[in-house]
């Protein structure tokens, strides 16, 4: 679906909008230029809609997500405005486990979300999810059942041990033919911190540059290096090993590289053995 064009408001209309308080978002780049005072000036208390980062820095994540349980971390991930990312998505990827309270010793962080996983609202669907699906039964582990995953979810609480919780270090899937800004992860990572603190997983897996970008955001020189280079080596989050991979979608069109991805599953299931 083409996205919509830009709204285009004069000063009037826009001072009108903010009498009403309506906030009207407009792009930056979109911005219409105006050569000529409006016809009727606006009352001289009126302002003119913000700017788009002023709305994103009143409409950001609450600056209390890491105290935040997991309705209240799921409504303001749905709702958060805080970067242009917002704009054509349908739904977060951001879901509690449907069984209240559980944990999983697996935590798989992918980049972004595809069309098919903003449509959803999960991460890890189609066939990427398939392929991580095959690879952690490998190990004797499934995927920990969400919230809003549908009738087919299983709510019954499994073993942490054999439970994997699936998410993205964005929440939201980029407007078509933009990539995703390293701004943009700094945004979505105040998310993903909570998640993990909530879940406590024993070992991260990172699937994709942008999944290491924001697990390990504190380590620039290794993230600066080629993914050959990432991968391979433990890393650590908090005192959690962190194993950095290929994402699925990656592996789907480079399937040569499968086995490697394979050793960093074991390289991970490795380190949750000796922790």
């Amino acid at each position: 679906m083409s996205a919509h064009p830009p709204l285009q408001l004069d000063p009037r209309q826009r001072a009108m909008l903010a009498e009403m308080g309506v906030r009207v978002w407009l792009p930056e780049d979109a911005a219409p230029i105006l050569h000529a005072p409006a016809p009727a000036p606006a009352p001289a208390h009126a302002a003119p809609a913000p700017a788009a980062a002023q709305i994103a820095s009143k409409a950001g994540p609450p600056p209390q997500v890491q105290e935040l349980d997991w309705p209240a971390l799921t409504q303001a991930a749905a709702t958060c405005q805080a970067c242009a990312m917002c704009q054509g998505r349908k739904n977060t990827v951001l879901h509690a486990p449907a069984a209240p309270g559980q944990t999983a010793d697996w935590l798989v962080v992918g980049e972004a979300p595809d069309e098919e996983e903003d449509r959803q609202g999960l991460a890890f669907v189609g066939d990427a999810g398939v392929l991580l699906d095959n690879m952690l039964a490998a190990l004797g582990l499934k995927r920990l059942a969400l919230q809003g995953q549908g009738t087919d979810a299983v709510s019954a609480p499994t073993e942490p041990a054999h439970s994997a919780y699936l998410t993205h270090a964005l929440q939201c899937r980029p407007p078509a033919g933009r990539s995703p800004q390293l701004a943009d992860v700094s945004v979505c990572r105040v998310f993903l911190e909570r998640e993990i603190a909530l879940v406590r997983p024993k070992v991260i897996l990172a699937m994709g540059r942008l999944a290491a970008l924001a697990v390990l955001s504190d380590q620039p020189a290794l993230l600066a290096q080629p993914m050959g280079k990432q991968r391979g080596t433990l890393h650590r989050f908090q005192g959690i090993p962190v194993v950095i991979t290929y994402s699925p979608h990656y592996l789907l069109r480079n399937s040569a590289d499968k086995g490697k991805a394979w050793l960093d599953l074991n390289l991970a299931a490795d380190a949750l053995e000796s922790a």
